[in-house]
Order: C-alpha cells, then structure tokens, then sequence
C-alpha cells in the first residue's frame, strides 16, 4: 500500500507550526522492519498526527466515509487518507472487519507498520479504557513488535460533539518496543489478555491517564 512522502512532510509541518506538539520517543519506531504502533485514542486527529509524524509510514484504519465524500472537502480528505495508507473499514459489519484485519497482517509481514487503537474506540471522558486484544493478536501472529504510545491534549483539537480544528498544543510520547512471542506459533486467549495487559499498562505509563476496566462503547449512530 503506497504512501506519500511529501502529503506526510506537509501534514508533519503544519501539525508543528500551528500547534508546536511535544514529541518525545519516536526514535523508539524500529528504523527497518514490522512494527505495531498502538495508542490511546482521545480525538479524530490522533491518526492524522500520529501518521505524519511517526519516522516511517503508518497504516491505520480508518472509516469508508472519508474516502467516499464529495466537493472539495470530500475530496481533499480522501486524497490525505489515501496518501496515509490508511485502510477503509465499514463499522458495525464483521466480514469487512476480518478483511481489514487480515490486510494488517499482510502488511506487517511485508515489513511495513500499522497503527491500532486497542481501545476500540475514542475515549470521551479522558480514562482509558479495557484494551481488546487486536494488538496483542497481530504480534503475536506476525512478531511484529508493539510501540506503545501515549497521547494527551488531542482531544482539544476537536472537543467530542463539534467539528472542525482547533489549535493547541499536544503531546506524542513513544515508548520502547515489546516484544511477545514469535511469528508462526499458536497463541491461547490467555497469552493475548496477557499481552493486552503489558500493552495498556504501557500506554498507561506514557499517557497518565486513569485507567478503566471496562470496555469502551462507541456512541450511538444515529439514524
């Protein structure tokens, strides 16, 4: 899946100069090879920044909306989320979530990186919630390693119930890599809550944030 290198530079650029973020670890992204890059989640624009900043390319996913809208905008958003790697997803249908979860693997053993929230989903009160063990799966399955990462003041750039972009300062903090088990090799329910749990209290440690032990449920569609 291709990237651009000059839309990344530019996002990177404009992220920095309107908003002057604290940006702390990222050295900690392996310079060569797979890697799981997996966050907290308090704002839209977390993927966006962490896929212009991050050294080297980040596939997230990202909803089928923004690659379908129409008029400048539309437009302009589908370029920037192509130009990403981001992966289109439809929410609420499971088949098309198993193909973007086998296209996550399918990059990582490509040497490629992907970018998950095992959250699930934004945080809307600041906590973090339980983790699901997607991120655990994948390096488990690939050997990819995780960097974890904690993000904080995002959720300023575009308060949950309002649209648009608001300049502030935020910070991006990596940590160093984990590593669990090796590519190939079968993995029970309990390695991957296991290695759920060393994942969240990672980005617990980076992100300071109160932890919850439920899961987090994602706002009602409305019809």
């Amino acid at each position: 899946m291709a990237t651009s290198e000059p839309i990344r530079r530019t996002a990177a650029a404009l992220f920095r100069l309107t908003c002057r973020p604290q940006v702390r670890g990222l050295e900690n992204v392996p310079a060569q090879g797979p890697f799981i890059l997996a966050s907290n989640h308090l704002s839209f624009f977390d993927s966006p920044i962490l896929q212009a900043l991050c050294p080297r390319p980040v596939h997230f996913f990202a909803k089928a909306e923004y690659f379908t809208g129409t008029g400048v905008r539309g437009r302009a958003q589908r370029l920037f989320f192509e130009s990403v790697g981001s992966i289109p997803v439809c929410r609420g249908e499971q088949a098309e979530a198993v193909a973007a979860l086998d296209a996550l693997v399918e990059l990582l053993e490509a040497g490629q990186g992907v970018g998950i929230y095992p959250e699930g989903t934004r945080s809307r009160d600041g906590r973090l919630y339980r983790g699901r063990t997607g991120a655990a799966w994948l390096s488990l399955t690939t050997g990819a390693p995780v960097v974890p990462v904690g993000v904080t003041g995002t959720e300023r750039l575009q308060p949950p119930g309002t649209s648009g972009f608001r300049t502030h300062r935020f910070t991006v903090t990596a940590g160093e890599p984990l590593h669990f088990g090796h590519p190939g090799r079968r993995h029970s329910l309990p390695q991957r809550r296991e290695a759920t749990e060393a994942i969240m209290a990672a980005i617990a440690a980076l992100s300071g944030q109160e932890r919850v032990d439920t899961y987090n449920a994602a706002p009602a569609r409305r019809g």
